[in-house]
């Protein structure tokens, strides 16, 4: 059963807000640079094995002076200035964090690429229904699901496509969001409020749908 379109109208204070380039480009390096591991790690000349004595006496030999092989300009010296482990997390204001969030969706919002659907009504995996779904929705490219957590034969049927990427609700953000082409809710996930706190969820998470909600016209592609 292919999923319907439906007809509703998007918060204006979250889908309608005038982009804030410099807040997303900030938030959305702060996201990737929380992804780094920070483990690489060399040896400083204190590290490396060996290098205790003295390779010769500081005079009479003509050679140059050396108080040990295992300094930095010798072969299997230590690493002068080497990188080391290390966290690369940045500190981001909540507020900047929901402002990049709901700019990246107005973003999508403005380039008519937000797409809510009724429900995708499936009892059970089926990657063939996945695609045909999508096909009738009309979207190509990268595309990003914001599904529920109790939606596991959603789940299932659209983890086998490479160019579509779920995500819950509680945890939509704005990389996310921007790497995607296209955005895909459903009545239940669409949302239309921005609380400024949300227990137990990533910051700057929106909630989903609440039934509510007074429809306007169908939101086109």
């Amino acid at each position: 059963m292919a999923p319907t379109k439906a007809s509703v109208e998007l918060a204006p204070e979250i889908f309608g807000i005038e982009p804030n380039t410099a807040v997303m480009h900030q938030v959305v390096t702060a996201q990737l640079a929380a992804r780094r591991a920070g483990t690489q790690s060399t040896k400083t000349r204190a590290e490396v094995a060996g290098g205790g004595a003295k390779p010769w006496k500081q005079k009479g030999t003509g050679r140059a002076r050396q108080g040990s092989i295992r300094a930095p300009h010798w072969r299997h010296g230590g690493v002068a200035l080497g990188p080391k482990p290390r966290s690369y997390r940045q500190r981001t204001p909540k507020k900047m964090i929901r402002l990049a969030l709901r700019s990246a969706l107005s973003d999508r919002a403005a380039e008519g690429r937000v797409l809510v659907v009724d429900a995708w009504g499936w009892d059970s995996p089926s990657t063939k229904q996945a695609i045909a779904a999508l096909a009738s929705l009309e979207v190509s490219g990268r595309v990003l699901v914001v599904l529920q957590r109790t939606e596991e034969a959603v789940w299932k049927s659209f983890r086998n496509l490479g160019e579509v990427q779920c995500i819950d609700v509680a945890e939509l953000n704005a990389y996310d969001v921007l790497v995607n082409d296209w955005l895909v809710f459903t009545t239940d996930t669409l949302p239309r409020t921005l609380p400024r706190t949300v227990p137990g969820t990533v910051p700057g998470a929106l909630p989903g749908a609440e039934p509510s909600a007074p429809e306007a016209e169908e939101v086109a592609p």
